[in-house]
């Protein structure tokens, strides 16, 4: 029977499913809700030490749906982070950590450009019993005049300059979450890594712009008849997540993968990539997953490609906080369905298979070798003769005949 449970940092999760900050995490209440689902972890909604300047708007999301005009595919927000007093915060992580001791919490924290900042609100939220931290390197809107967020995560010397701080005073994880909106996601992960960070988290939203109304010609979401760029999230960038994550996954952890083939991987393929296991450059450092995550399959797939865990946002916002039951069995039935006990016995098994395309032109070259010989029945390898056939085998290999 399958063991969905997972220790990542030192942290001990009874599954991979953890709740991505935003609004699913905005309070205690609701974070409650999730550790009683069985979520997990859970990262709470971002928070910064002066919450005064966060002010929303409303309506600030969008949603894109499928053909049927129910589905939902897309979502894109213009939400800033928390607008809750930081002392409110430190309350509730208390009350949350006595409530749920056994369960982890972790912050998300983003800041301005200055240590003090940085070092206080690690300092104070540790203090208050929090599990570890997530940084918001990747925030794509909002407060970007501030150099927070994105603004923050796409300038590498600046994010390892702040990763630095952070790891000077922390004494529990640390991960750095990416933006995509970046040329190459492996360059901030591997500052970040560089500057002390246990793990990094990917994807963030994607900037977007959802869509134009024709009626009115305005952009939307629509605020007194105006917008700005906005996170893109839900299933319609699942893709691009799972590109991103299996490039971090190569960066920390080798083109060979985490793990030799296990059952049910699978025929081995004696020209492929070796699956022995490589020795990581970052070996004891930790990927979890983000992107349009609504099945236990959806989860698989980025486990497969080297995350530990799977986070969930936007998914919530759809589905609710009970997912995560539905989540633990489909993930579970395909554990037992290819005969893998744990999740580590998988973890980045898929990632031997990128390879260049001037590779995948040599290799179908010789799979259309191989099968024209085969149809003119010549043997090219030992195990292919046969005693029934072997005069007709060995003329078949006669030249000039």
């Amino acid at each position: 029977m399958a063991d969905l449970s997972i220790t990542v940092n030192g942290l001990s999760l009874p599954n991979p499913f953890i709740i991505g900050s935003g609004p699913p995490g905005t309070n205690a209440n609701v974070i409650g809700k999730a550790f009683d689902e069985g979520w997990g972890a859970v990262i709470a909604k971002t928070i910064s030490l002066d919450a005064s300047k966060v002010v929303n708007v409303a309506p600030r999301y969008a949603r894109m749906r499928a053909a049927d005009g129910q589905e939902v595919i897309g979502w894109e927000n213009i939400e800033l982070i928390s607008d809750r007093p930081f002392d409110t915060w430190l309350k509730e992580f208390r009350l949350l950590k006595q409530k749920y001791p056994g369960r982890i919490l972790i912050a998300s924290i983003m800041e301005e450009y200055s240590k003090a900042a940085w070092v206080e609100i690690v300092e104070r939220c540790q203090e208050a019993g929090v599990d570890a931290f997530e940084l918001n390197f990747s925030c794509p809107h909002g407060l970007p005049e501030r150099r927070m967020g994105a603004a923050m995560g796409q300038d590498c010397a600046v994010l390892e300059e702040v990763c630095g701080w952070v790891n000077s005073v922390a004494a529990v994880p640390v991960w750095a979450k990416m933006t995509p909106n970046i040329t190459h996601i492996e360059e901030p992960a591997r500052a970040a890594l560089g500057a002390g960070c246990e793990g990094v988290s990917a994807i963030n939203t994607i900037l977007s712009v959802m869509s134009v109304n024709l009626d009115t010609l305005r952009p939307e979401p629509t605020v007194e008849g105006y917008t700005v760029p906005g996170g893109y999230s839900c299933k319609a960038v699942r893709p691009i997540a799972l590109r991103m994550v299996m490039q971090t996954a190569t960066m920390m952890y080798g083109a060979t993968g985490l793990r030799p083939a296990g059952p049910g991987a699978g025929p081995a393929d004696p020209s492929g990539p070796t699956r022995e296991l490589a020795l990581p450059p970052y070996p004891d450092r930790s990927l979890s997953a983000i992107g349009g995550v609504e099945t236990g399959e959806h989860a698989a797939e980025f486990l497969l490609l080297g995350a530990d865990t799977v986070q969930v946002c936007t998914g919530v916002m759809i589905h609710g906080y009970r997912m995560v039951k539905d989540m633990c069995a489909q993930l579970a039935a395909f554990m037992d369905r290819k005969g893998f006990r744990t999740i580590p016995e998988f973890r980045g098994a898929a990632l031997p298979f990128f390879t260049t395309h001037a590779d995948l032109v040599r290799r179908q070259a010789e799979a259309k070798a191989a099968e024209k010989a085969a149809a003119q029945g010549m043997v090219t390898r030992d195990a292919a003769w046969s005693g029934d056939k072997f005069v007709e085998q060995s003329s078949n290999l006669v030249a000039n005949q």
